[in-house]
């Protein structure tokens, strides 16, 4: 937990800059979907690209943990969609917990010195701390033989896009203070909170179920969103104990405890706290607020039809083919 560019992110050993890093998005991806260039804006409204996001990194812990993990996944990726639903659950909780690592550190040590200062700091919320400690207890597996005894430390959800609607092969999007975050890989959309214990997968393990079939980019943007919503009502922060090691035991077991048992795991659903979250996730398509809250007691939603059942997608991009043309005017 001691953040710059002299101690190893992950085993804290001391590092020396520039040669002791590793990109924070690997090579693999970087090559494959061109990022290396593209410009990626902080909280701070500075700008910076894909190659320039790196975190310190000792030989042992890139030669021996993180290369490995990233060839891993970088070979599960090239078989698609398939080879990354067959990929084991702790295996993407690394993975993505990497990388979120990486830009929060990234956002965290820019934070010292902005370029025009976050109206909410990250480095002054003080629940979003308790969550990472936690988080980076279990992020230790990347480099200590670990099993989770009967939980897993985040929610994982991999949806898949219709392969017939246009969208970009690669995109990423995050919230820090939630540790909400996802990454779509083609046809693939990866999305997980780090630190429920499993929670809010298993909360919404009817939705994800219905979307288990190809889905437009909006749909998914709408599955993303209660994701993104259900991590900011998570209102607690689960504890992790190692069991004792013994003599002949070649791994760590963590135990899990969730501190605050009395109080609701979930702060109450707001339609109207949602709907500003479909707004955002609902971007590319201009979809305006009133819109989406014009029954408030019903969210818009592609998804589903206004009955309830899973809407196709062919009938989405319909809809959204009808909006109007000029969608600036709605904002």
């Amino acid at each position: 937990m001691r953040f710059g560019p002299e101690q190893c992110f992950l085993c804290g050993t001391p590092t020396t800059p520039p040669t002791d890093a590793v990109p924070v998005f690997a090579p693999w991806l970087m090559e494959r979907y061109h990022l290396a260039e593209r410009p990626i804006q902080l909280l701070d409204q500075s700008i910076t690209t894909y190659q320039n996001l790196t975190i310190s990194c000792c030989a042992r812990c890139r030669t021996q943990h993180v290369e490995p993990l990233e060839a891993q996944v970088a070979e599960a990726a090239s078989a698609g969609l398939e080879g990354l639903q067959a990929l084991d659950e702790k295996t993407l909780f690394l993975w993505l917990g990497k990388m979120f690592y990486g830009v929060l550190v990234t956002e965290l040590l820019t934070e010292l010195n902005p370029l025009i200062k976050p109206r909410y700091p990250l480095a002054e919320n003080a629940q979003m701390f308790r969550r990472f400690q936690a988080y980076f207890q279990t992020l230790q597996a990347l480099r200590v033989p670990m099993e989770f005894d009967d939980f897993t430390p985040a929610s994982v959800f991999i949806l898949e896009a219709d392969a017939a609607q246009p969208a970009l092969p690669f995109e990423y999007d995050d919230d820090l203070t939630t540790m909400v975050f996802s990454i779509k890989l083609d046809n693939a959309v990866i999305t997980t909170c780090l630190v429920d214990n499993g929670i809010i997968r298993q909360a919404m393990r009817g939705i994800y179920q219905q979307a288990q079939r190809p889905l437009h980019p909006a749909q998914i943007a709408e599955f993303k969103a209660r994701v993104y919503y259900a991590a900011y009502l998570f209102n607690v922060v689960p504890d992790y104990y190692a069991r004792t090691v013994q003599a002949a035991d070649d791994h760590v077991v963590m135990d899990t405890l969730i501190d605050d048992v009395t109080g609701p795991v979930f702060n109450p659903w707001d339609n109207s706290g949602y709907g500003q979250a479909l707004l955002e996730m609902w971007k590319p398509w201009h979809i305006p607020l009133a819109e989406i809250m014009q029954n408030p007691a019903q969210p818009l939603s592609y998804l589903y039809d206004e009955s309830g059942n899973p809407q196709p997608v062919e009938k989405v991009a319909e809809l959204l083919a009808q909006r109007p043309q000029d969608k600036s005017r709605l904002n």
